[in-house]
């Protein structure tokens, strides 16, 4: 086990830490504050409904020991340390507390870090979600109208892998989809190719708490971030008041530049689905992003 950290070592990490969250939060919190709702960036605090203030908590990690942090003792899944007012994140009391979400993110990150991704689905999920469908999820026009988006759903195979993105299907793509996918199979499915793996890391490093190095948390975050973009890039909807440049998914040049983009993110989750597994447990295992062939 590494030496205890200092006081005014961490306190400084902490203060680092607070100061980035707070920079990538800034423009979501004067939205709140005005009001203001936005069809791409609110999805990171509503669906992922975690607030600007659980991101700014920082943590050493699981095993980590600060120092003189008599304040920490109290906090859930912290135990004692080894130096008088030490405390350590307690990854032991996290299973035995969390018994069942602790097999959940271990069983989701390690099968999916073994599987190969896969890169020929094309961002098709959000088309699905509106195929012909009446009312839609977001309140913007379609890029291609109705008509034009229904079209583009029955030209292409849908390969979705992902329940949480399979379970929003208009009833009429459901059928369509390659694979009819569940919950109770979710883990059996997802792999490191599909954006929602990738921005769930998010969800999984916070859900862990205090078993996670907060800049690992904050490095998840903005990994969900930046796939959230070009989630909506891909999308059918026109956000073009909101400065969303489209990646045309429809073309060739779209589809080659959607799984460009894919695979650098399948790059960088697979280094946080690593990093997570090696913060909480002590231990990772190799990655598997390679890709399968894609036809455009």
């Amino acid at each position: 086990m590494d030496s205890p950290l200092p006081r005014a070592t961490w306190l400084e990490r902490e203060r680092t830490h607070q100061e980035r969250a707070d920079s990538l939060t800034a423009a979501h919190r004067d939205r709140a504050a005005r009001g203001e709702k936005h069809p791409v960036w609110d999805f990171l605090f509503t669906y992922y409904s975690y607030k600007p203030a659980q991101l700014r908590r920082w943590h050493p990690g699981a095993g980590v020991e600060l120092s003189d942090a008599p304040e920490r003792r109290s906090w859930r899944w912290y135990s004692p340390g080894t130096t008088a007012d030490g405390a350590v994140p307690d990854a032991a009391a996290f299973t035995r507390e969390k018994s069942d979400l602790a097999g959940l993110i271990e069983r989701m990150l390690r099968r999916t870090a073994s599987r190969p991704g896969q890169f020929g689905c094309f961002g098709l999920h959000e088309w699905a979600m509106v195929y012909r469908a009446d009312e839609h999820r977001h309140p913007v026009p379609l890029r291609l109208g109705q008509a034009g988006t229904d079209e583009v759903v029955e030209s292409h195979d849908l390969r979705c892998t992902h329940f949480d993105a399979f379970r929003f299907f208009t009833p009429d793509a459901v059928p369509r989809n390659r694979t009819a996918l569940t919950r109770d199979e979710q883990s059996l499915f997802e792999q490191p190719g599909c954006l929602h793996a990738g921005m769930d890391l998010y969800k999984w490093a916070v859900k862990l708490g205090p078993l996670v190095p907060g800049e690992l948390l904050l490095d998840a975050f903005e990994l969900a971030r930046d796939i959230r973009l070009l989630d909506m890039q891909a999308a059918p909807y026109d956000l073009a008041d909101w400065g969303v440049v489209p990646v045309p998914i429809e073309t060739a040049d779209g589809k080659a530049e959607y799984v460009r983009q894919q695979r650098g993110f399948a790059e960088r989750g697979a280094h946080l689905r690593g990093a997570l597994l090696d913060a909480w447990l002590g231990e990772s295992r190799p990655t598997a992003v390679a890709a399968e062939t894609v036809r455009a």
